[in-house]
């Protein structure tokens, strides 16, 4: 595991302290890691959602992939 070493304005801080105090986490670290987690996740679902939209609008890709990709090489 590696360390990444971050600077927080005073904000930030006392949120994440808030955070530890409420016990959303065991220490600041904790805190921390759950939000990169949370945040990829929000970032994986918003693409799924912005997936189904583009299909909506008749903008999604049709057919068998294999075939698609021989086409689309130069």
């Amino acid at each position: 595991m590696s360390t990444v070493s971050v600077p927080l304005p005073p904000k930030l801080e006392e949120a994440v302290s808030h955070l530890v105090r409420v016990g959303y986490g065991a220490n600041k670290a904790d805190i921390i890691r759950k939000a990169i987690i949370r945040l990829t996740e929000e970032e994986a679902v918003f693409a799924v959602l912005r997936a189904q939209q583009e299909i909506r609008e008749g903008k999604g890709v049709r057919g068998d992939l294999r075939k698609i990709l021989t086409k689309m090489e130069v």
